[in-house]
């Protein structure tokens, strides 16, 4: 054993004027950006920025991802698609986690500069909104809060009006030849969708045929994914929420833990659920 060690011969040492690690990265912006508000400041407000940046990376990969799976999904190439699905599963998976970095942080800590945010609340957030709504939860009433930034409007207005990801499945069936009934897959996908006990007959055969229809079956579980993850992920940030400032009303001016024990129970793709309820059912 030795405390020493030996760099490779053949190592870039010479670095002027080519393409570094720090360059490549664009360190310098990026770990730039973190500018705690309190004064003076305190030692925890990094830790609370940091986590909701990271969680905005991991955001904008996940919707780099679903959007290519769902040109995947558009050319009944369901393969790679799935691929994609377990990528964003993974990246769910990275967000869920981070909440215990964030749990370390007191009720104490926190009220010392809390104050700092004023009504700034990741309900506030894009990402996460434009994520929902490629997952099938819309709802037109969360364009009111970013009515102040015309790009940002637009943007999520953009993916209002897109078919979420559970629509173009719905599509993909129908051309597989299920009986997938006409208005689930014409309705108006701005608005939430309505549970379809039609679509439950359709993806019920799925899964009582599955040498038939194994990529409709895969696709289906790796939906299902999805949704337990996000469920897991809101519970997280729920006791998160709950550890750190109890019953207090969110900073955004939401009920804070009640609010967000709702959203919990929340399912992207009912239908995939209530499958579940009908295979193997006797009576």
């Amino acid at each position: 054993m030795t405390s020493h060690r030996d760099l490779d011969p053949g190592m870039h040492t010479d670095l002027a004027n080519r393409m570094t690690y720090a360059g490549y990265l664009q360190l310098d912006r990026l770990l730039s950006a973190q500018n705690p508000l309190s004064n003076p400041p305190h030692h925890d407000e990094l830790l609370f920025i940091i986590q909701h940046q990271t969680s905005e990376l991991w955001f904008k990969l996940a919707i780099h991802e679903l959007r290519a799976g769902m040109e995947f999904l558009k050319r009944d190439d369901l393969e790679p698609c799935f691929k994609i699905i377990a990528r964003v599963k993974n990246i769910q998976a990275q967000l869920y986690n981070q909440w215990a970095v964030l749990s370390t942080l007191t009720p104490t800590e926190y009220a010392q500069f809390r104050g700092v945010l004023g009504p700034a609340s990741g309900f506030q957030s894009l990402q996460y909104r434009i994520v929902e709504f490629m997952l099938g939860a819309k709802d037109r009433r969360m364009l009111q809060f970013f009515a102040h930034k015309p790009d940002d409007l637009a943007a999520l207005e953009g993916a209002l009006a897109a078919p979420s990801i559970y629509d173009e499945f719905l599509r993909y069936l129908v051309r597989r030849g299920l009986p997938i009934p006409r208005e689930a897959v014409e309705r108006d996908v701005t608005v939430p969708l309505e549970p379809n006990p039609g679509v439950v007959a359709a993806i019920k055969q799925v899964y009582e045929n599955v040498e038939k229809w194994w990529d409709a079956y895969e696709m289906c579980e790796k939906l299902v994914d999805l949704d337990e993850q996000f469920a897991l992920w809101r519970f997280r940030h729920m006791k998160t929420v709950e550890r750190i400032i109890g019953y207090k009303t969110g900073t955004g001016g939401s009920s804070g833990v009640p609010f967000l024990r709702k959203l919990v129970e929340l399912n992207f793709f009912p239908e995939l659920w209530a499958v579940r309820t009908e295979i193997g059912k006797t009576i």
